[in-house]
């Protein structure tokens, strides 16, 4: 058994295209991994800019879809919202369009939280030898 985690995701541009404040086409693979992480008993919290209406429209979207957050643009679902402190949320992963490099694909992200962490180092080990390998090959062709 792995260790759950809390996970917070953000919503347009990383589960829906931004075509915000409408809701956009969900981005393939995002629903799909999001049931999985939830019925692996991981934590989703939906972190989004939106708010009011345009924020209820995504949870109910997800809601349609069989994804039920844990929290909403909160750490825990008891937590009041109070303005002397940070909005920034209590999570163990950030799942966000906005991170350095993009949005990783929803299959890539499944299968790094989804594995152990020797596992993960070891495929990612490998990943880097089978790289620097085709690098070298390439480099050797081209002499």
């Amino acid at each position: 058994m792995h260790n759950t985690k809390t996970i917070a995701v953000d919503f347009d541009g990383t589960i829906v295209e931004n075509r915000y404040p409408k809701i956009g086409k969900p981005i393939l693979f995002a629903l799909e991994t999001l049931l999985h992480l939830q019925k692996d008993g991981h934590l989703l919290i939906l972190w989004t800019y939106r708010s009011g209406r345009e924020l209820q429209e995504a949870v109910e979207f997800c809601k349609q879809k069989g994804i039920v957050f844990y929290a909403v643009n909160k750490s825990y679902p008891e937590e009041l919202y109070d303005e002397s402190l940070s909005r920034k949320i209590q999570a163990d992963i950030f799942i966000d369009d906005r991170n350095i490099g993009g949005l990783r694909g929803w299959g890539e992200i499944y299968h790094e939280l989804s594995s152990s962490p020797e596992k993960a180092k070891f495929t990612n080990k490998k990943k880097k030898e089978k790289s620097g390998k085709r690098i070298l090959n390439y480099i050797k062709s081209k002499l």
